[in-house]
């Protein structure tokens, strides 16, 4: 069989998609705060073979801009933030082959609760749990969890190296046959196939024995997101598949090369971990169609969009700069948050010294084209994602542009052009999410 693509969706337990404006949008469902919303954009991607559907997530609202949250509401711009745990568990339990991703933090969590919680999800589901780790990037996540600002960005990775230590260590504390549950014998569990974990650390102690058993899959597959220097080392140490953004083709084929060369150079092999980007699909049964589609979705953007977010994501008041005033050095030092955001803009601006405006226009964040966009019909997508797929990334990461029609419109026409094509699976591999992304099953021990 030829090499197939990996199809995730980049869901949201909030008001809008990932598009701020979504919401906007006439065919955008209102339901969002119903388990009934996600249930059935799990039971649309499933029914599209997709691998796996995953939840993002912030532990505050935007409310950087301005130092306040007035706009944010106003605007709706991603104003309303259920726990993604829970819309995961009402999407998993409406499905039974789709993988069911959610974000947890490793900065504002305890080791211990993020393994219970991804331990028992990955039971009920049957093996169908990924965790996408994040180090949390605000200062207003710092203040809703009793900080003054958040944790700087290596110390953030130090205690992600540590809590990843712990979490892993504790899925791996029972042994694959350790349950018994023989009534007869009135034995239920073998007890020296389980351990205590005794971790003494520089951030943590914690002592086991863990309270939940292996999964059919092992363990939840780990998702990251590092596309900074730091970030790519702990993405390439402990990820299994790697979320990235890249603003273009040419990007992202250097680096997704430069990445899998340090996968092989760590010895974990080039074929380890699967490589994903962000990208919005716009599709109608004609281009002509499809660009209306596009020029329809453009014209819900507001500026105020990109400003509240650019705010949220570098934890910097962007109403303090006029918008084609320059950064200070200093400035530019001290933004804490995704510095990838940053890098790019110096990158591609050719200023180390970027305005407001540069970041506006080299992130587009709070538009369609913060990630690249395919339009058109279902077979020029299908062209431009076969020829993004081996030289630029393993798979995609689909954005909705509104909930839940787009998805509906990529799984009628684009999925079957990419299957047959052979580029997209006609039947699930497996019942848990490793069989069905080709990933071993970790060993115990």
């Amino acid at each position: 069989m030829n090499r197939q693509m990996t199809l995730i969706a980049f869901l949201q337990a909030q008001n809008c998609s990932n598009f701020p404006a979504s919401w906007r949008h006439p065919d955008a469902a209102g339901d969002f705060l119903t388990a009934a919303y996600y249930q059935r954009i799990g039971r649309t991607l499933e029914g599209g073979k997709f691998h796996l559907a995953f939840f993002d997530d912030r532990l505050a609202i935007p409310d950087v801009y301005a130092d306040d949250f007035k706009v944010t509401m106003k605007e709706g711009i991603r104003a309303v933030k259920l726990d993604p745990m829970l819309c995961a568990s009402a999407l998993g339990f409406a499905t039974s082959k789709l993988g069911v991703g959610v974000t947890y933090s490793t900065t504002y969590y305890e080791p211990i609760h993020v393994a219970r919680v991804f331990a028992t999800l990955d039971q009920l589901t049957g093996g169908r749990s990924a965790w996408n780790v994040v180090t949390s990037l605000n200062n207003s996540e710092a203040a809703n969890f009793g900080n003054d600002v958040v944790l700087e960005h290596d110390l953030r990775y130090d205690r992600a190296e540590e809590f990843l230590e712990i979490v892993r260590g504790h899925w791996r504390s029972w042994d694959d046959d350790a349950l018994i549950v023989d009534k007869k014998s009135g034995v239920f569990a073998d007890p020296e196939k389980v351990r205590r974990l005794e971790h003494k650390g520089q951030w943590f102690k914690s002592r086991g024995p863990f309270t939940v058993p292996r999964s059919p899959q092992g363990e939840p597959v780990l998702i990251q997101a590092g596309q900074s220097g730091r970030g790519r080392t702990f993405a390439a140490k402990w990820g299994d598949l790697v979320f990235v953004i890249y603003p273009n083709l040419k990007v992202g084929q250097k680096s997704y090369a430069d990445f899998k060369d340090h996968l092989e150079k760590t010895g974990r092999g080039r074929d380890a971990v699967k490589i994903a980007p962000a990208v919005y699909a716009v599709v109608g049964e004609t281009q002509m169609e499809a660009e209306d589609k596009r020029a329809a979705i453009d014209k819900l953007v507001k500026p105020i969009d990109g400003l509240v977010l650019l705010s949220e994501v570098l934890n910097f008041d962007f109403a303090k700069k006029g918008y084609d005033e320059p950064f200070t050095t200093e400035e530019m030092d001290g933004i804490s948050g995704i510095q990838a955001f940053r890098d790019r803009v110096v990158t591609l601006s050719g200023r180390s010294n970027p305005t407001p405006r540069d970041f506006v226009e080299f992130t587009r964040r709070g538009t369609l084209d913060e990630f690249p966009v395919f339009t058109g019909s279902p077979k020029k997508i299908a062209d431009e994602m076969e020829e993004w797929f081996g030289t630029a990334c393993d798979g995609f990461v689909i954005s909705a542009t509104h909930v839940p029609s787009s998805y509906e419109d990529f799984v009628r026409l684009v999925v079957p052009e990419l299957q047959r094509r052979g580029l997209f699976r006609t039947e699930f591999q497996g019942t848990t999410l490793r069989d069905n992304l080709g990933i071993a099953r970790p060993r115990v021990g």
